[in-house]
């Protein structure tokens, strides 16, 4: 195509962005109204047959670029709809997409904080969190390996993201290695159980390197009691890492920081405003408190890269910090967006979805056909139900009755897809059978879009 940096692509450029722009904004507004669909369901087979997937060894007309583009937009979820409530990063913000568009423009690489490091997610920052405080207590695993040191246990609730597990994996410490903590009835950890299994693996040999607490757990919301736990860590001389991916940005609300009470002890803590606070996948950061630490366990001095006699402050040159060299500058999206909303902003927006969380919770607790997965209000802007058909209400607990519960949220959840009218997400946890896990992180949703959700539900589940 007959585009920059070709010799006069200059108007061909212009043309063709345009167009792309266009179809955007068209994208954008769709994404707002409530009369589409949040997702024009096709099966995998069915899309696999609609556009042609070849890569061709000619180059393809701009026209048909174009196509592309529209084609992808047409069959992508609209997660920034109003009734998208799938996931824990919803929402669309122009100004967060603006920042998009002009960091992939600049194409420039990220430099990293002496204490605070950008990632790819919340997973990775979790993982970043495990490898520095393994570095924390045994420096020469760097250069000799797993081999030369003791065997490593960390510690989280059995309610905690499944990134624990996946870290230990990676850094070869091992998933076994990870010991999961009981939880009570609202899903946060123990601190009696905690410090009890801690004891045992220290009589056992092992030694305890991490705890990872949880500030908003994936599926009920809950907040692990951080100041037990930190005052364990301080007593057993354990890291204590704070995953508040999902419930981190809860600290910038005055009514719900509170939940998060204790989170100034931690060693590490993972953060991703990619959640609640609406910005663009992805954003995810790791605060780590010892300053010099995280360059310490990952630097290795790559004299091509980062040159002692550079004609600025090297101070600036923080890039050694992290594992990836090239990485996207995922900041200036939160940074735009915060000088746009200013932490009032921030603060209007994360109290808004609690408060409709509790609007839902309010409207469902006592209404027939509706069972609350467990007692009280919602602690984050998880509410987890079971939606009860006509036909099971009334029946007595039983295996029969279970086996039936079972099957009822997968089928009114492939009925939402392919109607497209909402998305809600649902799982089993434990010996509960599966669930809706509703999450509400999207400032456009409004008391008439939970009103609908309800609505819908019953009108997709009526006949189960």
């Amino acid at each position: 195509p007959d585009l920059l940096p070709t010799c006069n692509g200059e108007i061909t450029t212009m043309s063709f962005l345009q167009d792309v722009v266009d179809i955007l904004l068209q994208y954008v507004v769709k994404s707002f109204d409530r009369s589409t669909k949040v997702i024009d369901f096709h099966y995998p087979n069915e899309l696999l047959q609609e556009y042609n997937w070849e890569l061709a060894d000619q180059p393809q007309t701009l026209e048909e670029i174009l196509l592309n583009c529209r084609t992808t937009l047409k069959y992508a979820i609209k997660t920034g709809h109003p009734r998208y409530f799938n996931q824990l990063s919803t929402g669309l913000d122009m100004v967060g997409l603006a920042a998009d568009w002009l960091t992939s423009a600049a194409n420039t690489n990220i430099k990293s904080n002496s204490i605070l490091l950008w990632t790819p997610g919340g997973a990775i920052s979790n993982m970043y969190a495990m490898l520095i405080a393994r570095f924390k207590m045994f420096p020469e695993v760097k250069e000799k390996g797993m081999a030369a040191i003791p065997r490593l246990v960390a510690f989280t609730s059995e309610h905690s993201h499944f990134s624990v597990k996946k870290g230990a994996a990676a850094l070869g410490i091992g998933t076994d290695s990870v010991i999961l903590i009981r939880c009570d009835e609202r899903g946060k950890m123990i601190p009696s159980d905690l410090e009890r299994r801690i004891v045992e693996a220290k009589q056992k040999g092992f030694v305890p390197f991490l705890v990872s607490a949880t500030a908003g757990t994936t599926v009920y919301g809950a907040f692990d009691p951080l100041i037990a736990i930190a005052d364990i860590c301080k007593k057993y001389k354990v890291w204590m890492h704070v995953d508040g991916a999902w419930g981190g940005g809860l600290l910038m609300s005055r009514k719900h920081k509170w939940k998060l009470n204790g989170i100034e002890r931690a060693n590490s803590v993972t953060w991703n405003p990619h959640k609640m606070m609406g910005v663009p996948l992805q954003c995810s950061a790791l605060l780590v408190r010892e300053e010099g630490l995280m360059q310490s366990c990952n630097q290795m001095h790559a004299s091509y890269l980062f040159q002692q006699d550079k004609h600025y402050d090297l101070s600036y040159d923080t890039g050694d910090k992290a594992l990836q060299c090239g990485r996207h500058v995922d900041v200036f999206k939160l940074w735009l967006m915060w000088r746009a909303k200013g932490t009032t902003g921030f603060e209007a927006q994360i109290d808004k979805c609690l408060e409709l969380a509790e609007y839902l919770y309010n409207k469902i607790k006592n209404r027939e056909g509706y069972e609350m997965v467990f007692d009280g209000k919602p602690q984050h802007t998880n509410v987890c139900f079971w939606y009860i058909p006509p036909s099971l209400r009334g029946m007595e607990d039983s295996e029969e009755r279970t086996s039936r519960l079972m099957k009822v949220a997968p089928v009114i959840k492939a009925r939402m897809m392919e109607y497209g009218t909402t998305m809600v997400s649902y799982q089993p946890l434990g010996d509960k059978v599966n669930f809706f896990r509703m999450v509400i992180s999207n400032p456009a949703a409004t008391h008439q879009d939970i009103d609908f959700l309800i609505d819908e539900i019953e009108r997709l589940g009526q006949d189960l």
